[in-house]
């Protein structure tokens, strides 16, 4: 009778417990991209740091000056923003959130830092949505203020 009970407690106690997460390879791969980012920045090379985003014009990146849709027209305004190294600065990110919101899309909530030597440094937030594209993850989506 005690082996019924103790087996009808762990079936209860088991189907109670929330399903396990999702598989943190999704997650350990959009890390892997910002870090990507971050050296590909911290190098200088903007081409090379943009290649995390999906190349399409439904592209969104949401920023001080609005709204702006499309891979190029974005890859534009960073090179305006950062014309040169000593604006680029040094970059750094501080990832408060990384949660896979489905089987191909993962939200990253995070602080954003540039430390600049001949101008003030430049700090903010970010909200990124990637997604799994064609077996790659990208972002297709940024809010950074």
């Amino acid at each position: 009778m005690k082996y019924i009970f103790f087996v009808l407690m762990l079936m209860l106690t088991t189907a109670a417990m929330p399903a396990q997460a999702p598989s943190n390879k999704a997650t350990e791969a959009v890390k892997s991209l910002l870090n990507r980012q971050i050296k590909d920045w911290n190098k200088g090379d903007i081409e090379a740091f943009m290649e995390g985003y999906w190349k399409s014009e439904k592209l969104q990146f949401i920023g001080s000056r609005g709204v702006t849709y499309g891979w190029d027209k974005t890859l534009e305004n960073y090179e305006k923003s950062y014309p040169d190294r000593a604006t680029m600065g040094e970059l750094s990110f501080d990832l408060i959130d990384v949660t896979q919101q489905s089987r191909k899309v993962v939200s990253v909530t995070g602080k954003f830092y540039l430390k600049r030597e001949s101008m003030d440094d430049a700090k903010g937030h970010f909200l990124l949505i990637v997604k799994k594209i064609r077996g790659k993850w990208l972002i297709i989506a940024d809010h950074t203020s």
